[in-house]
C-alpha cells in the first residue's frame, strides 16, 4: 500500500487563506481612515476584476459563462462580497478590533450548523468540539472586551457586522453546495468581482457622493491596493480551490487562524500588547483546527 502524496496546492491554498485574510482586518482598518467604506470595497473589487481579466486574456480563457452560471455567480457575489465584505468594512469604522474578532468567530459555528442542515457536512462530534475550542480560544483572547457587545454606541456597527457574518456563512454554504457545477475559478471570480464592483460603486455614490478624493491618504490607498491584490484575487482564488477539495468546515475553521494573525499584526504594526492569554488562546485554536482535520491512518 503506497502512501498518498499530500496535495501541495491545497496546503498552499489553505495557508494563504489563513494568513492573508488575517491581514485584511488591519488592511480594512487602515483603508477606512480616510476613504468611505463603499468606495473601498468598490475600488477593491474593481481592481481585482481587472487583474483577473488580464489573467484570462493572457490565457485566452475569457468567455461568456451563460445565464445559468451567471445566476450561480450572482448569489455568492451578493452574499460574500457586496454584503459580507461591504458591511464588514462599514462596521470596522466604529467597532473595536477585539469585538469584531469575537463576532467573526461565530462564522464557523454558523457554517457548521448550516452545512449539517443542507447535507454537505456530517454532524460529527469532532467537528463540534473543534469549532467550540476555536470559538472559546477567540473569546478567551478578547474576554475583557465582551462588555462592548452591550455598548449602545456599537449598536449600528454590531448590526452591520451580524448581517455580514450571516451573509458570508450563507454564501460559503451555497458555494460549497454548487461548487461542482463550475470548473474555471478565475472566470467565475471575474464575473463575481465585476458584479460586486458595479453594485458597490452605485452604493458609494448614493451614500458618499460628497467625498473628496484629495483627502484620501496614500496609506489608505495602499491598503486598498493590498486588499485588491491579496485579499481579493489571491485569497478568493485559494478559498474556492480549497472549497472544492475539503469540507466547508475545514475551510471555515481558518477564520480562527485569521484572528490569531490579526492579533499578531496588531502587536507587530500597531504596538498592541500580546499577553499570556493570547498564547493559551492560540493553543486552543490550533487544537481545535487539529481535531477537525485529524484523520486516523
Amino acid at each position: 500500500m503506497t502512501n498518498q502524496k499530500p496535495d501541495l496546492k491545497l496546503i498552499f491554498s489553505l495557508v494563504i487563506v489563513g494568513i492573508v485574510w488575517g491581514t485584511t482586518y488591519l488592511g480594512i482598518r487602515v483603508a477606512v481612515e480616510s476613504i468611505p467604506p463603499w468606495f473601498i470595497t468598490s475600488i477593491r473589487q474593481g481592481i481585482a476584476a481587472l487583474l483577473v481579466l488580464g489573467i484570462l486574456l493572457y490565457k485566452k480563457q475569457l468567455s461568456w459563462i451563460g445565464w445559468n452560471n451567471l445566476k450561480f455567480q450572482l448569489i455568492p457575489s451578493l452574499l460574500m462580497i457586496v454584503i459580507a465584505n461591504g458591511f464588514t468594512t462599514i462596521a470596522e469604522q466604529t467597532l473595536p478590533s477585539g469585538l469584531t474578532s469575537i463576532m467573526s468567530a461565530l462564522s464557523p459555528v454558523i457554517i457548521f450548523i448550516g452545512g449539517i442542515f443542507f447535507g454537505i457536512e456530517k454532524p460529527r462530534l469532532k467537528g463540534f468540539i473543534g469549532v467550540l475550542l476555536g470559538f472559546l480560544g477567540v473569546v478567551f483572547i478578547f474576554r475583557n472586551g465582551l462588555d462592548a457587545i452591550l455598548d449602545p454606541n456599537y449598536k449600528t456597527g454590531m448590526l452591520f457586522l451580524s448581517i455580514a457574518i450571516l451573509s458570508w456563512s450563507a454564501g460559503t454554504v451555497y458555494s460549497k453546495k454548487h461548487t461542482h457545477k463550475t470548473t474555471n475559478i478565475a472566470l467565475n471570480l471575474f464575473y463575481q468581482f465585476s458584479i460586486s464592483s458595479l453594485i458597490q460603486f452605485v452604493l458609494a455614490f448614493i451614500f458618499s457622493s460628497d467625498t473628496d478624493v484629495n483627502t484620501w491618504s496614500l496609506r489608505s490607498i495602499s491598503a486598498v491596493l493590498y486588499l485588491a491584490v491579496f485579499g481579493s484575487v489571491l485569497a478568493f482564488f485559494c478559498y474556492y480551490y480549497a472549497l472544492k477539495r475539503v469540507t466547508v468546515l475545514q475551510v471555515s475553521i481558518l477564520n480562527y487562524i485569521n484572528i490569531v494573525i490579526a492579533v499578531f499584526l496588531g502587536w507587530l504594526v500597531l504596538d498592541e500588547i500580546i499577553t499570556f492569554d493570547f498564547i493559551i488562546a492560540t493553543a486552543l485554536i490550533i487544537l481545535g483546527v487539529f481535531i477537525i482535520n485529524y484523520k486516523k491512518k
